[in-house]
């Protein structure tokens, strides 16, 4: 908008000033910026309706009769503006995707784990002693089969039968994690 045809503001609204700003003024803005932000689109739109708020809060400007457009100021408030984002942008460390990747892993929260460790450990104290003794090797410890026969002085078979009634009896006691059990 020109200074020659601006509408005195008592025949218009601030709206349809900044309506007409954008229309005339908001492809280069938009172009300018673009380039700035290094061709990110979301950035330079979002410095344009920044610019044009800036020119909303200094209607002086947009009504100075010093010079034949407006166009001059914007730009030079829009490049102001892009430089600023820059530098904030550097100052930061880089922003942190809200996605989660399909193939990340879900884990409950800490109070919810806790819980469960709690529920686990109770149901655990009510195996006999050969099932627990199995079941400690072999599940929470990591051992192999092979491994927790030698430890415990059993047959491999017998690790594997009592590893498997130990689970059977947990998910008597623990029907709420039948499908952790399995």
């Amino acid at each position: 908008m020109t200074a020659g045809t601006a509408i005195p503001h008592g025949t218009t609204t601030a709206k349809h000033e900044l309506a007409a700003l954008q229309r005339e003024h908001g492809g280069p803005l938009f172009a300018l910026l673009l380039r700035l932000s290094d061709g990110d689109r979301q950035r330079a739109e979002d410095l344009v309706q920044e610019t044009l708020v800036r020119a909303w809060q200094h209607p002086e400007a947009l009504h100075a009769a010093d010079f034949d457009s407006v166009r001059p100021w914007l730009l030079t408030v829009a490049r102001r503006l892009a430089i600023d984002a820059r530098r904030a942008r550097q100052a930061r460390p880089p922003e942190v995707v809200d996605e989660v990747p399909e193939n990340a892993r879900v884990t409950a929260d800490h109070a919810e784990r806790a819980a469960a460790t709690l529920d686990v450990r109770e149901a655990v104290k009510t195996l006999t002693p050969a099932h627990r003794d199995v079941l400690v090797l072999v599940y929470f410890r990591g051992a192999s089969v092979a491994e927790a026969a030698r430890i415990l002085g059993i047959p491999p078979g017998t690790v594997k039968s009592r590893a498997y009634y130990a689970l059977r009896a947990l998910r008597g006691v623990l029907p709420g994690y039948a499908a952790d059990l399995r």
